[in-house]
């Protein structure tokens, strides 16, 4: 089974020059939670993608895959 690749987590920070490292330290989660979701291993919830995109200064939209 394919996996989806439903969020741009791994992208957007590559484009800040920000680490996995650095957003679990903004989101005070663990470093695998965050590993998790740029991999697309597993999904934040909405209430955490909100916090994500505020942390790193995107839109919702600019985190998510529309295709």
């Amino acid at each position: 089974m394919e996996r989806k690749l439903l969020n741009r987590i791994k992208v957007v920070l590559a484009e800040k020059n920000k680490s996995n490292k650095w957003l679990s330290e903004q989101l005070d989660k663990d470093p695998a939670i965050i590993s998790k979701w740029v991999t697309n291993t597993t999904q934040p919830n909405v209430e955490v993608l909100i916090q994500i995109s505020k942390v790193l200064g995107v839109t919702v939209d600019d985190l998510l895959r529309t295709e």
